[in-house]
């Protein structure tokens, strides 16, 4: 039976996914207080107070909180407040009664360990009994001398939001009277590393953090997440899902998933600037705007579907996935990309959220690469360009979703002018020294039947030198579809003046290769010239053909 909200309606229930890099997830290093220090003999930390940690009560105990100590000026309106609970004298009895003038006004609290979570000092030390002063034993030890940094999943988050948050009316940050919270866990920033079922680092989860031990998540984890968030969704009792991931890839991720997920609810993303915990940390009021967002039902139409399509919620704002980027390490270090909208919602004040505008793209329920519409196979390429390229057929979806293993391939070149080499005679430039293209269309024609490549060029235009140009004509001769765009964040719409490319209209060149995957599962391959470096007059015409079909794709997400 749903919960109801106090408004008399039902609770919202929403998915929290826990993705790789999450800054929101991560916590500072746990270090031995000076409390444990002086119990154990142990040299003290510099600083004059003991950093307190969330921790959990084993027993009750009563703690006597002097009055009038929780601000300054409490004392001054003493006439306002009723008797406190007792006094201490100086060797710390308490009294009920005040025993003299100077005794100590205070307030019985009894604790318990059922009343969650409490900030204490961190008593713990090394198994050696040395003190902890940062998160592994030594500096740059391996995996298993040093601690996790990452939690595992978004519950301990949520539960620390809302013990220790503070709404500015002095009443508790609300997160569970407002909805109810299921925790997935989706190529996650920590992991299990002990029992049966142990986790591997960089295998099962994805940290950055000791820096040395930094993994990144692949293809394959991204379409084990993707069948997992569908999955979530398909049973139709979430509101909305809230995906946790590290700041700078978090726009990848949501636009990805706003092009694949079929969905009618929003998906929406958060990240940190600074980890949970440390001072003015900003991943937890994304959190709690993103549940704001997903109650108020601003996102969905008449329907109750929603009409906004994939977002990342940070800063009080609500930025279209596919239209905005990290600039810098700081909160309000987010950008609009593409010089055209971005912001959709403003979460600032104390009023509901309210849209802005609404993108025009396609996404979710009405994406065309919704991944309930892409087909189980399509035609991928393979051989070599020397000797010639064929189509073969490449198993894509499954029962379970997307096939890890057939993830397309597509690699990002970028443009810098200097950079080509011109024979002594001045005649044109030399294909051979575009080295990076040609062995990665070899390594793709001979390991990921499924690939394509990402150009960005001059802004806007998308265009890159000649000998750049030549060497990707040849991946696209040898079935593998190319975009363009413009350099870093473009405020202007790529050119279409070679309609063999694609362009990749205002898209970054990290947004235009999410699209560029998700439009291979769909359409496939090119069709591969006999001789990819001299495609005939025909053979170029039918790459025509199937570069509009991926272009329609592109001019619409």
């Amino acid at each position: 039976m749903r919960e109801i909200h106090s408004s008399g309606a039902p609770r919202p229930r929403i998915a929290v996914f826990a993705g790789p890099t999450a800054t929101v997830l991560n916590t500072p290093d746990l270090i031995t207080s000076n409390k444990a220090r002086e119990r154990h003999g142990l040299p003290r930390h510099p600083g004059h107070f003991d950093a307190l940690r969330p921790q959990r009560l084993a027993a009750p105990v009563t703690v006597y909180v002097e009055a009038f100590s929780a601000h300054p000026l409490e004392r001054d309106a003493a006439c306002l407040y009723a008797p406190p609970d007792g006094w201490l004298n100086k060797d710390g009895t308490f009294h009920d009664e005040q025993p003299f003038d100077d005794a100590t006004p205070v307030y019985a609290v009894e604790l318990h360990p059922e009343d969650g979570l409490y900030p204490l000092p961190y008593m713990a030390r090394q198994a050696n009994g040395a003190a902890w002063e940062e998160t592994a034993t030594a500096p740059f030890a391996p995996p298993e001398a040093a601690r996790q940094t990452f939690y595992p999943d978004a519950r301990r988050l949520y539960e620390e939001i809302e013990r220790f948050g503070l709404g500015d009316h002095g009443t508790p940050v609300e997160l569970w009277s407002v909805a109810d919270f299921d925790f997935f866990r989706a190529a996650p920033s920590g992991g299990y590393t002990q029992g049966p079922d142990s986790e591997r680092h960089g295998q099962d989860f994805f940290g950055y953090y000791p820096y040395h031990l930094q993994s990144e998540p692949g293809l394959t984890n991204l379409a084990q997440a993707t069948n997992q968030v569908q999955a979530v969704l398909a049973a139709g009792e979430y509101a909305g899902v809230q995906w946790l991931e590290g700041s700078p890839t978090v726009d990848e991720t949501l636009y990805w998933l706003g092009l694949v997920v079929d969905t009618t609810v929003p998906l929406i993303g958060h990240a940190a600037q600074r980890r949970h915990q440390s001072l003015s940390a900003d991943g937890d009021r994304n959190v709690v705007d993103g549940v704001k967002y997903i109650a108020s039902g601003v996102a969905l139409n008449e329907r109750s579907e929603d009409r906004v399509g994939a977002c990342v919620v940070v800063d009080e704002l609500v930025y279209a996935a596919r239209d905005v980027t990290k600039a810098d390490a700081r909160p309000g270090g987010y950008e609009v990309t593409g010089g055209h909208g971005g912001v959709v919602a403003d979460l600032g004040g104390y009023g509901p959220p309210q849209l802005t505008y609404l993108p025009a793209r396609r996404h979710t329920h009405c994406s065309d690469l919704r991944l309930t519409t892409l087909p189980e196979r399509v035609s991928g390429v393979a051989g070599t360009v020397d000797t010639g390229v064929s189509m073969v057929g490449v198993l894509t979806k499954d029962a379970d979703g997307l096939v890890p293993t057939a993830m397309p391939r597509v690699t990002i070149t970028k443009y810098s002018r200097y950079a080509a080499t011109c024979s002594e005679t001045g005649s044109p430039l030399i294909l051979d020294d575009e080295v990076e293209i040609l062995a990665r269309i070899k390594a793709n024609l001979a390991e990921a039947p499924l690939a394509g490549f990402v150009c960005e060029g001059m802004s806007p235009f998308g265009m890159a030198d000649p000998t750049r140009n030549a060497a990707l004509s040849v991946a696209i001769f040898a079935g593998m579809p190319v975009v363009r765009t413009g350099r870093g964040n473009t405020g202007g719409m790529a050119y279409k003046t070679d309609p063999t490319f694609i362009s990749g209209n205002n898209l970054t060149a990290t947004k235009a290769r999410m699209l560029l995957m998700a439009a291979l599962l769909k359409l496939g391959a090119l069709p591969p010239a006999a001789d990819p470096f001299n495609p005939t007059s025909d053979e170029r015409a039918a790459t025509e053909q199937a570069v509009a079909r991926y272009q329609t794709l592109f001019d619409t997400h």
